[in-house]
């Protein structure tokens, strides 16, 4: 007898799709879109292995097959899994297999389960090679580089049994209180869908039908909005309207999805009045209808039981969700009840077909039919350098005197603070138990690469939250005895707490968070430093030492006027395992600081919000403190000094009707904005030229300060000039139209270029509407 359709890997998915759904039953149906266990509850470790537990064979028997199984290899505070009872990189195939094996060999139909994983900065799983936060990332304006380090993750997953990677992409940070500021790439939608776009290429390959055995289809986290709740409390609702929605918190998943994302992650907020696991309008009218997105929607975490409060009890809400879009379920009871929201009328069994046709899809494009084991595949080289490079490319220097650093050739160094010797303090949220012996601290990197003759003393200081002040004698004392102190602050998100998950689906920390300072569950109403690194700070620099501050963190702490106190001021945010070594490269000069401030650094919490792109309305600041950050978005200094001439554009005017034109034939105008820029010192540097625009007259919608639209690399050696170039394009002077739509409005527009969004000059340009001349607007 010949093989069924869904069978034969040369027919088209959707046929394959087609036919299989035509020999499913209802439960087998149902199946497909269950994620609701553990991974870490079907197996268990023993001395001889690792064996399945009953608990997984009695959920695959209940539905006769398991669309997708969760986190088999996760390890950390919240799955309880230690490098004693997880599964480390030499066994992830193997058990993977035997999960697999289960699943096809005990069900009518074989189908096989989709194995899902956290890839937030590498896969979260013991031995998994860590990368830096998303924030550090953001820092580095190098999306060719985090691709190159995502796809070198992913074939790390895919090696070891994984098929889906799940990683934070589409949050913005728009209140730094929020504890989940570290999984954003920055503030600005343009950087953020940059990277959004480097990371589905990384991890996927080029859009196809087929995803290869070295990729992972990745679901984009999370859609949307969840950067903008009140008070930057997880969690919490959203005060968004559509316009808001649309030109910043929406820019990243569009790009997503166009680079050919397979699925996407509902968030936990709400819009307009509805969790977005329940909103049509989002899921629906706009992901798939007005996108055309055909791919997966997972809900997050318990995000469906939530609805219960809205539908009445969990069928009604299982129905309600499948209604809005969301085609696979993470850990909730509703979507396991769907048969009964079908035979009760709830929703219609053609509703259920189309979600289970998108998992099954999925499934097929990963090429699981044909090859649903891992085997013993040759093992992936952990991606350790990329891991380096993506953490110096992100330290930033946010303030220097043009001496003290880079630090001299046989100096005494003081090195001091809570952060300076502590690997776990570098890494960041979702981070597996790591390996005696993996990473540096910054201590360790600068014993390992200062030049010989360096003396290198260290002192805690204090600790890295509360007020105690007894170990400060012993940090003057060493200070005093140094050429330079450096002076290691910030943050933590090391998980040692206990976790649990909140009736909202939020991690939410039992009792006293300890030492962490940032994380998810852990926000914070206060950015300045604790009391305790505050009187560190204040009393180191009092010694009249020259002080280097180097902020390891997962959020911009808000920052004191540092001027004539501290020599140079850096930002490493969560650097990773290597982030030790990598900031002494920069400290030590052997590499140069390029990082730029993916997010504004505020002066204090009680002037947000604080970031780039708000709306021009020209109010003025506060009596009592100006309104502008202490560092601006974009802003980084060198160990040179650069200089910027004005931006030229190679024609002052253009029509609406010819942007029309360029776009229908898919081409460009001959419109080009180009700045000469020019290394006026004595050392090499990779300066990130910025573009900006700048709407002056026109427009539907009140503008905004200027709104990022472009950046470049550009090196130059001491004394070099470079001319950096621009294509203005529609996409350039896109707004949000009273229609929803981006698309070019009539006006005057500033196009400026600048080292940062506060550092710009510009050229002017007129957009005529097709009557040929300049609209006033509405």
């Amino acid at each position: 007898m010949a093989d069924p359709l869904y069978r034969d890997p040369t027919a088209p998915v959707a046929a394959r799709v087609r036919d299989l759904l035509a020999r499913m039953t209802l439960t087998e149906k149902v199946g497909q879109v269950n994620q609701r266990m553990y991974g870490w509850h079907a197996y268990e470790r023993t001395p001889s292995g690792y064996r399945l537990t009953e608990a997984f064979r009695t959920e695959v028997a209940a539905f006769d097959g398991m669309g997708a199984l969760y986190g088999l290899q996760r390890a950390d505070p919240w799955s309880g899994v230690t490098a004693e009872t997880g599964i480390g990189a030499a066994d992830g195939a193997h058990v993977s297999d035997t999960v697999q094996r289960h699943v096809i060999d005990s069900t009518r139909l074989g189908i096989p389960v989709l194995m899902v994983e956290e890839m937030p900065h590498g896969h979260q799983a013991l031995d998994g090679t860590l990368l830096p936060v998303n924030l550090a990332v953001g820092a580095t304006w190098n999306p060719e580089l985090y691709e190159e380090a995502v796809a070198s993750a992913a074939a790390e997953l895919r090696a070891r049994g994984g098929h889906v990677a799940l990683v934070s992409a589409l949050d913005l940070v728009r209140d730094p209180r929020w504890g989940r500021t570290e999984e954003c790439f920055g503030e600005d939608p343009y950087l953020a869908a940059r990277f959004t776009e480097a990371l589905v290429r990384g991890a996927q390959g080029a859009p196809a039908e087929r995803i290869a055995p070295d990729r992972a289809a990745v679901v984009l986290k999370h859609f949307a909005g969840q950067g903008a709740t009140i008070g930057g409390r997880n969690s919490a609702a959203t005060e968004l309207g559509i316009r808001e929605l649309h030109e910043i918190h929406l820019e990243a998943a569009l790009a997503g999805v166009q680079a050919g994302a397979a699925g996407v992650m509902a968030a936990y907020n709400e819009f307009d009045g509805l969790p977005c696991a329940a909103s049509h309008d989002l899921l629906t009218g706009i992901l798939r209808e007005e996108w055309g997105f055909d791919g997966v929607v997972m809900a997050d975490g318990l995000a469906l039981d939530r609805l219960v409060r809205l539908a009445g009890n969990p069928v009604a809400a299982a129905a309600r969700a499948l209604s809005a879009g969301c085609d696979l379920s993470l850990w909730d009871d509703c979507f396991p009840r769907l048969a009964e929201a079908v035979d009760r009328g709830l929703v219609e069994e053609s509703a259920l077909d189309a979600a289970v046709g998108r998992v099954l899809a999925l499934k097929f494009r990963l090429g699981l039919f044909e090859q649903p084991y891992t085997g013993e595949r040759s093992r992936v080289a952990a991606p350790r350098e990329l891991s380096r490079r993506l953490a110096q490319e992100s330290v930033t220097l946010l303030a220097h005197d043009g001496v003290t650093l880079p630090l001299p050739g046989r100096a005494r160094v003081a090195v001091l603070g809570p952060n300076a010797d502590s690997v776990p303090q570098q890494l960041g949220d979702y981070t597996a138990p790591q390996r005696p012996g993996v990473g540096l601290s910054l201590l360790a990197g600068l014993r390992a690469a200062a030049p010989a003759g360096t003396e290198i003393t260290y002192a805690r200081g204090c600790d890295l939250v509360g007020a105690d002040r007894s170990a400060l004698p012993e940090a003057v004392s060493i200070a005093a005895d140094a050429d330079v102190a450096v002076l290691v602050l910030g943050g933590s998100s090391a998980r040692a707490a206990e976790t649990h998950f909140d009736a909202n689906g939020a991690a939410q920390i039992a009792g006293d968070p300890g030492g962490m300072t940032c994380g998810e569950g852990v926000d914070l109403a206060e950015l300045a430093l604790p009391e305790g690194q505050s009187a560190l700070l204040d009393t180191i620099t009092a010694t009249g030492v020259p002080v280097v501050v180097v902020l390891v963190q997962g959020r911009p702490h808000a920052l004191a006027d540092l001027t004539g106190r501290a020599a140079a001021v850096l930002s490493a945010w969560y650097p990773g395992p290597w982030g030790g070594q990598a900031v002494a490269d920069v400290l030590l000069g052997t590499s140069e600081p390029t990082g730029r401030l993916p997010v504004s650094v505020p002066r204090t919490a009680a002037q947000l919000p604080v970031f780039y792109n708000a709306k021009d309305h020209g109010y003025r600041g506060y009596v009592d403190q100006p309104a502008t950050a202490r560092h601006p978005f974009g802003h980084g200094l060198s160990y040179t000094t650069v200089e910027y001439g004005a931006p030229r554009l190679t024609r002052p005017a253009a029509t609406l009707a010819e942007f029309d034109e360029a776009d229908e034939r898919g081409g460009t105008l001959p419109l080009v904005c180009s700045v000469e820029v020019r290394n006026t010192g004595d050392r090499p540097v990779r300066e990130t030229v910025q573009l900006y625009v700048r709407r002056v007259l026109g427009g539907t919608s009140w503008p905004r300060v200027r709104e990022l639209r472009g950046f470049r690399h550009t090196q130059l050696a001491p004394g070099e000039t470079s001319e950096v170039s621009f294509t203005i394009d529609g996409r350039t002077l896109a707004s949000v139209s009273r229609s929803g739509k981006r698309e070019v409005e009539a006006g005057e527009f500033a196009i400026e270029t600048g080292p940062s969004s506060a550092r710009t000059q510009a050229a002017r340009l007129t957009v005529h509407d097709e009557r040929g001349t300049a609209s006033p607007g509405p």
